[in-house]
């Protein structure tokens, strides 16, 4: 065993031990790094870990691996909860793209239209929304609303998505996640030429012209639960890379081929082992929400998971 190796299994037996002391449970997102994702008791969607966190009766801390409103979002379903982001620094730029005041003032606008937002969102952005959505189910929840006019933030590319599949009018607001974004049709076109066999999916929020070239479109919980049912042996990956340890360990008969090697977004690879061992050891870096915003954000989750 390598002296690297050897320090790497310390850092695991470690953060074993704290977790026990903490009863801490630790959650990782899909597109953290693979030995973040080895050590979480759950590895998945940002909802469908606060979910999972929420159920989890005898944890008393929750050790969110991912960016901040995701860490958010499990306090605004666990206030009891103490919530740690091991980086504080671990923001969400499609989350940034959107504040509170702008809802209100798209409101003021456009009196009357229910505002959904994606949970890609902040604690405060939530508040001011009347329904929450995921990529996987925003076209189930803008349907649910008998309003002929919705007001859908905070991204253009999920929204326009959004708007390919229902008869609603859309008031979509102008954001998007830069990693997504990057990817081109250009780039589909051309791995298909050179993987003729493969099933190219992607996430919904890429653009639209990549979106429009794609065999499937698909939430991360899609894409992975699609790569294990599928008779398929060879996928086109259109989201960031983090994704692709699961679905190699999940199909190792499989192979999975990203759209770019760039597709990393770099506040998800900012936690590490060593950040997680930290946040245990001094219990921080700690997520708060303000119980009158929490309230309301929690109101607007509830009634997504209502028509969900």
């Amino acid at each position: 065993m390598s002296a690297a190796e050897g320090g790497a299994d310390r850092l695991v037996a470690e953060i074993a031990r704290l977790r026990r002391e903490r009863e801490a449970v630790i959650l990782a997102h899909n597109y953290q790094i693979g030995e973040v994702q080895d050590i979480a008791d759950f590895v998945g969607d940002s909802l469908e870990l606060s979910r999972k966190a929420a159920a989890v009766a005898d944890a008393r801390v929750i050790v969110f691996c991912g960016v901040l409103f995701m860490a958010e979002t499990a306090k605004i379903l666990s206030p009891g909860k103490m919530v740690l982001l091991p980086d504080s620094r671990a923001g969400c730029p499609l989350a940034n793209m959107i504040t509170a005041e702008q809802v209100r003032s798209l409101k003021q606008k456009h009196p009357g239209v229910p505002v959904v937002t994606y949970v890609n969102s902040s604690a405060e952005v939530k508040a001011e929304s009347d329904i929450c959505c995921t990529s996987a189910n925003a076209v189930r929840v803008v349907e649910s609303l008998q309003a002929p006019e919705v007001i859908f933030a905070p991204d253009r590319n999920l929204g326009a998505w959004v708007a390919a599949h229902t008869n609603k009018r859309l008031i979509i607001w102008d954001g998007y996640c830069p990693t997504h974004d990057r990817i081109l049709p250009e780039q589909i076109t051309a791995l298909r030429h050179a993987h003729p066999e493969a099933v190219v999916m992607v996430h919904p929020e890429c653009r639209p012209a990549v979106t429009a070239l794609a065999d499937q479109v698909l939430s991360t919980g899609g894409m992975l639960r699609f790569a294990r049912e599928s008779q398929a042996t060879e996928f086109v990956v259109g989201t960031e890379l983090g994704i692709l340890h699961r679905m190699r360990l999940e199909n190792p008969g499989k192979t999975f081929i990203p759209v770019s090697r760039l597709m990393t977004c770099p506040n998800m690879k900012r936690i590490t082992l060593e950040k997680v061992l930290w946040s245990l050891e001094d219990l921080r870096e700690q997520v708060l929400v303000p119980e009158p915003v929490r309230e309301r954000a929690e109101r607007a989750i509830r009634r997504m998971l209502e028509v969900t």
